[in-house]
């Protein structure tokens, strides 16, 4: 499982919106999944983990603006506190953002470990705004933070592939 991009190709590799769109759809539909019991102490932010890639990968593209309009996004769909996501993302879009050129130093299980204090910043956030409201922590919101820095790796990869599968099709 190596997986070692090439920092010139990798930076300047075209993306298009579309697929950006349909990735944080997808993601929104995902974490819309009726989870239930100790699975969705477990359930992973997909919306966090698709929102981190494109600010690392695109972050003239997909900024702290967008991050914050798709957690809005996330409240309404997640009828949860509304603006918890929105925080959330917010800082994990300034992480992601002035990160990013450090993140792509590394090969993925190096951006893993970088990664995860990104992530429970995120849940950080959550788990305070749930103390604000309701008056205690649940630390179990802690179990989610480790799913999604280990949904980074496959994650990272499917979408390098997608977007390697666009640039041979689009060479002659």
């Amino acid at each position: 499982m190596a997986y070692f991009p090439s920092q010139n190709s990798e930076i300047n590799r075209p993306v298009s919106t579309v697929f950006i769109v349909i990735s944080v759809l997808a993601a929104l539909l995902l974490n819309g999944l009726p989870w239930q019991g100790v699975w969705l102490h477990l359930r992973p932010d997909f919306v966090a983990v698709v929102m981190l890639y494109w600010c690392t990968h695109k972050p003239l593209r997909v900024g702290i603006g967008l991050t914050w309009f798709v957690g809005i996004l996330a409240d309404v769909a997640d009828a949860s506190l509304f603006g918890q996501h929105a925080l959330a993302y917010t800082l994990l879009a300034f992480g992601g953002v002035v990160l990013h050129r450090r993140l792509q130093m590394f090969d993925l299980r190096q951006q893993t470990t970088q990664v995860f204090g990104i992530f429970v910043l995120t849940y950080s956030v959550y788990a305070l705004v749930h103390w604000q409201v309701n008056g205690y922590l649940v630390w179990s919101y802690f179990f989610g933070c480790l799913t999604s820095t280990l949904l980074w790796i496959p994650l990272s990869m499917a979408f390098h592939t997608m977007r390697q599968l666009r640039m041979d099709r689009e060479r002659p």
